[in-house]
């Protein structure tokens, strides 16, 4: 068996490469680079909480975990002159995407791997890791996290935001278990992949059993645009705990 994915699909198909990347459809009409302008954390991308997030970034290293098609990462490189950003992705589809966007980007690199995979094997490494409805929404936190842990230096930081309810508007989950949610296959065939939607209380527990004292934490209420609908976001803030410091 290969190396565990951030996510875990189901597919209606028989066909075995369809279970390989659910990603590929998703941002398929992104055709170029994007500006951001700045960091938004909330899901439509508009209001709450920016950059100041993260915090100076002059001489740190920092990774995004599941980075899409790139344009977060390349605006934390360009524009708030990290040092080095890693951009990591385990879909296939999204990785081309984002090195056909960026790759000419100086102090960016992209790579194309299970996050807590390589989180893993680059034990601290990191100052500031953070995700944007990315990995720590599809994949297995009590996985991630520990590896997040691995991977940066003590007292590091990692920010990520993520679905506060369902998107039909159903609560979170009182318990850390994921959901199966529909997704498109690569064939167009439907299928389901997991996403973890869990109460705010959750994520605190998990971060303080993983190696993580909680900084702050924020829900973005918006009413949604024109047609669209009200969506909360849940914004956390961390520090990667000393474990030589009782």
């Amino acid at each position: 068996m290969g190396r565990p994915r951030l996510w875990a699909v189901t597919s209606t198909s028989s066909s075995p490469a369809d279970v390989l990347d659910c990603w590929q459809h998703y941002g398929a009409s992104s055709n170029g680079p994007r500006a951001v302008g700045r960091l938004y954390w909330d899901w439509y991308q508009r209001m709450g909480p920016g950059d100041e997030l993260l915090g100076d970034l002059t001489g740190r290293t920092v990774a995004e975990l599941g980075a899409g098609a790139g344009h977060q990462a390349a605006y934390v490189a360009t524009e708030l002159k990290a040092a080095h950003v890693i951009a990591i992705d385990s879909s296939a589809a999204q990785h081309s995407r984002s090195c056909g966007f960026y790759e000419a980007v100086p102090r960016l690199d992209f790579v194309h791997e299970d996050a807590a995979a390589h989180l893993q094997g680059h034990p601290s490494s990191l100052d500031i890791a953070y995700s944007v409805f990315g990995a720590l929404d599809f994949s297995d936190p009590q996985a991630l996290l520990p590896a997040a842990a691995v991977a940066l230096r003590p007292g590091g930081t990692l920010v990520f935001s993520t679905l506060a309810h369902y998107r039909t508007g159903a609560p979170p989950e009182t318990e850390c278990r994921p959901a199966d949610i529909p997704a498109r296959m690569p064939d167009g065939s439907p299928g389901t992949m997991q996403r973890w939607v869990l109460e705010s209380t959750v994520w605190t527990t998990l971060l303080d059993e993983h190696g993580f004292d909680l900084i702050d934490s924020d829900t973005v209420h918006d009413p949604g645009p024109d047609g669209g609908a009200p969506m909360a976001t849940g914004v956390f803030r961390a520090r990667r705990r000393n474990p030589h410091v009782l």
